[in-house]
Formats: structure tokens, sequence, C-alpha cells
């Protein structure tokens, strides 16, 4: 059942948009907008591990709030981590900074399905009271719930860390499948749980994060992956909130994650946006509305460069009935927040619309 919500952000630039309805601007949010690029972000979290700010409802608040302030963006994104839900309920995982998630009793067997379990509420209290809290101070402004989806998550269970060519987890697929799907299963049941959690507290959209599916053939994706994905999304419908996917060198698998349940399918800067919608309405259903797509590179090179760019992909997004811009993977630590702040400015400008 959709949760009732304010007119005003009912009405918002986002939400118009992911239903593909006409706005007064085309919206626009960055991933990692809540990150090192801030040096309020760096100067907050000093001295205090990722996993930890997770589990701070007043870090939480803070380091969501300032992009929102800095930047002006459209949406706000929950501050947290695709592996947290499972460090929540125990599971031997920690993030190395420079590294990544890193798992202390990798996934090879049977018997490691046992410590993979769904978060309830009372698992985390403290990401309840921080999206309610968020919620409040937001007002008419989004905010974007978000979770690992099974694959990437599982990815990182079966390697023991961050992998370039995941091997082993591909390996299992292929040598276990029966072991596979349980695991992707349990994922998706976490999943799930983290993201009703966020949208159950007030959370107005979710975002499912592949990160590591463009690593697979659209063969492997659709026998391996889309089941759980689809599983995800299916029990989210009940929400009716915007639900996004996305993931990285994902254009060959545009089609079958649109096919997994999404109603904004992000796309990455490989694949221009008319394109992306042209794969998108070949694999059935329909177009869709579409998120991206800036190569986060850009935010280096001149502002002259970077300008008809974005002039670029606001005429390419009009090929879908709604376009959120965005980069095309996340904020670069490096990157300069007054490039950023200006994207914001200039796709505000260049895709106003006057009333009718």
């Amino acid at each position: 059942m959709p949760l009732p919500q304010s007119r005003a952000l009912d009405r918002s630039a986002f939400l118009l948009a992911a239903r593909g309805e006409p706005g007064p601007h085309t919206p626009v949010w960055f991933m990692r907008q809540a990150g090192r690029a801030l040096p309020e972000y760096r100067a907050i979290r000093q001295g205090i591990t990722m996993l930890e700010s997770c589990m701070r409802p007043d870090l939480v608040v803070e380091i969501t709030l300032q992009p929102v302030r800095r930047y002006g963006v459209d949406a706000a994104i929950f501050f947290s981590d695709i592996v947290f839900p499972l460090q929540a309920v125990g599971f031997g995982i920690e993030i190395e900074p420079g590294v990544g998630p890193v798992v202390a009793d990798p996934i090879r067997d049977a018997a490691g399905l046992t410590a993979v379990r769904p978060v309830t509420p009372a698992d985390v209290p403290y990401t309840t009271d921080a999206v309610k809290q968020l919620v409040s101070e937001l007002d008419g402004t989004p905010l974007i719930g978000f979770a690992g989806a099974p694959f990437t998550v599982a990815s990182y269970l079966v390697e023991g860390g961050p992998s370039k060519d995941h091997a082993k987890t591909k390996a299992l697929m292929y040598s276990n499948p029966d072991l596979w799907h349980a695991l992707a299963d349990r994922l998706a049941d976490v999943a799930i749980a983290y993201l009703s959690v966020q949208v159950e507290a007030g959370a107005s959209a979710i975002q499912l994060f592949d990160s590591w599916a463009g690593g697979l053939s659209p063969r492997d994706y659709e026998r391996f992956v889309l089941p759980h994905s689809a599983k995800v999304f299916e029990a989210m419908a009940s929400y009716g909130v915007p639900r996004v996917h996305f993931g990285v060198n994902t254009g060959e698998l545009l089609g079958l994650m649109s096919g997994a349940g999404a109603d904004v399918v992000g796309v990455d800067w490989r694949v221009p946006l008319d394109e992306a919608v042209r794969r998108i309405t070949a694999a059935g259903g329909g177009p869709k509305p579409v998120q991206g797509n800036l190569d986060p590179a850009l935010l280096f090179a001149p502002w002259e460069a970077v300008e008809p760019e974005i002039d670029r992909i606001l005429a390419e997004g009009k090929a879908a009935p709604g376009h959120i811009f965005n980069l095309g993977h996340g904020v670069p630590p490096e990157a300069d927040p007054e490039v950023l702040r200006r994207v914001v400015e200039r796709v505000h400008a260049k895709s106003a619309r006057v009333p009718a």
C-alpha cells in the first residue's frame, strides 16, 4: 500500500521525472554526492569508520544533508553502505579504507549461508531514526533509500572483497547453481528488508545498486541474476515509490535490468541516453524514465568542455518519458565541489520549463 506524503514532495521535480511526468526542470542528484569530495564530509568523518558512521543517526543525517545544502540537488540519498545490513546482523564484514568491503570468512559452501539473514527494524533502529529525521528536515526534497543488489553483494561475500573479474563468483554460479541461487535469494531478502525499513520510515524512492553486474554476459545475467533482482523490485512494488536500477558498464544489460522491474533505469556514460531508451524499449514494456549519465571524468575538464556535454545529455534525455540527470557513476573523491554546484545550476537553467 502506497505511503502518504505531502503534496510538495509528491510534486517534486525528482518524483515527477521518476514517474514520467513533466516537471519544472530536469532534476539532478549525484551518486556518492555525500562523500570524500566534500571537505565538510572529511571533517565530520575524521577518526570514525564507515560502518560506525552508519550506526550514528546524527552523522547519517548531517552527511546526507551536506550535498543538498551545498549543491542544491533535487534529491538526497540516504548515507549508508551496501554491505551495512549484513554487518548489522553480525556477519563478519568490514570496510577497509582504500580497499572496500572485506569478508572474514568468504562463503564457499552451504554452511556459510547460515550467517546471512535479513535485518529487522530492531536490528537497525538508528536507520529508522535517521530516515525519519531526514524526511522532516528535507521537507519537499525526496530522500532516496538504497540497497545493494543480490549479485553485487554476493560477489563481495564469495570473493572475500573487491574483485576485478569476479572469477570465484562466476565459478560458483556454474559449479554449484543451487548454492548460488540459495545465496542470491537470501540476499534478495536482505535487500527487501533494508529497503522496507527505509521506505516505511519515509524514504520517497529506492535505488538498487548492481555495481558489478556489468561483468556478466546477458545470458548469465538472465539466468543467475535477474530472478533475484526481480524479487526485490516485486516486493517493493506495493509501497508505490519509484524504483531505480543502476549498474556500471551495463549497456548490454539495460533491457534485462529494466525487465527486472525497475521504474527508472540508470545508465552509465558509455551509452547515450537516447540509445539506452531504444534498448529498453526494444526489450519490451515500452520506454521508461532514465537516469544519468555525465562521465565523472569530465568533472576534471575545463568548464567550457563540460557545459556542452551537459546540454547534449539533456537533449538525449528527451527521448525518455522522464530524465533524472546524474553522473554515469559515483562522484570521484578528488572532484571539485564547485564544479558539481555549477553542473546543478546548468542543468536547472538549461532545462527550466515555462508553466503551461
